[in-house]
């Protein structure tokens, strides 16, 4: 008679093969596209995917140009990573008061991040546009890359302060013990080993907030959703756009996240050689 499992034993379950994966969203996409398309049969609609390629790119008699959905991408990656670059800094000052043991530093983020957190997107960008933004001159644009910036500070301390954490508090008592200072204890011990607990929850943030940039077109910021709704609002060609800069979303997201697992893995390799 076989003998009971130990406690703590993990069971392994089967995973699906990499074929077998790609099959099986290949299928879903499939599935999404056919109920899309019984839809927009049952509505009538007039497909004109043929007009999509303008949109992205087009060769005229000044040679090759870049469509307008093409360039409200680079307006969308320009904004994401202006409003990354002030979330980073934010959020590091912000997991710094809470690491630290100042007690109303400690007060203020704690306070900012239940605001924060708690407040939708959207209202948070009413409040910078339209509150904060005639009391400080902002601009539209001004205005949307503070509220992403500071709404995903909030996130992004969560993370750095998680993955300063996850490095052993006995190595930066080691190295104070040799004459490193504070900052260079972090600089040198502490940050290297978080990185790797520290790129793949970025990423994700990363993605987020590309993706969370579309909403900044509802105060008329120029970026690829603000693009994709002007062209429909000149052409009704609802679907096809919509459709298309999904696919631009995704094809970026995907590209963010396999350079994330390459930087990863060379991290990994380099900690395996040390």
């Amino acid at each position: 008679m076989p003998s009971s499992a130990r406690p703590g034993c993990r069971i392994p379950l089967p995973t699906a093969s990499g074929a077998a994966s790609v099959g099986l969203y290949l299928l879903l996409v499939c599935l999404v596209l056919a109920l899309a398309l019984n839809g927009a049969e049952a509505m009538g609609y007039n497909w004109q995917w043929y007009r999509v390629p303008e949109y992205l790119f087009a060769f005229t008699d000044d040679g090759f140009q870049w469509g307008e959905i093409a360039l409200g991408l680079g307006a969308t990656l320009k904004l994401s990573l202006q409003s990354f670059v002030l979330a980073l800094g934010l959020g590091a000052v912000v997991a710094l008061l809470r690491m630290s043991n100042l007690v109303v530093g400690n007060a203020i983020a704690l306070a900012f991040l239940e605001i924060v957190r708690n407040l939708p997107l959207l209202i948070l960008l009413y409040l910078f546009y339209y509150v904060l933004g005639p009391i400080f001159a902002l601009d539209r644009y001004a205005a949307a890359v503070l509220c992403l910036g500071v709404y995903h500070a909030a996130l992004v301390s969560e993370i750095l302060r998680a993955g300063v954490g996850s490095v052993d508090g006995g190595q930066l008592e080691a190295a104070r013990s040799v004459g490193m200072s504070s900052a260079q204890a972090y600089r040198h011990i502490v940050l290297p080993q978080a990185m790797k607990f520290l790129l793949p929850p970025m990423t994700g943030e990363a993605a987020h907030l590309i993706k969370s940039s579309a909403i900044v077109s509802v105060i008329a910021v120029v970026e690829m959703t603000t693009v994709g709704r002007n062209i429909i609002a000149d052409t009704y060609m609802s679907f096809e756009i919509w459709f298309t800069i999904a696919a631009v979303y995704l094809l970026v997201i995907l590209v963010l996240s396999l350079a994330a697992a390459r930087m990863e893995q060379r991290y990994a390799t380099a900690g395996r050689r040390k």
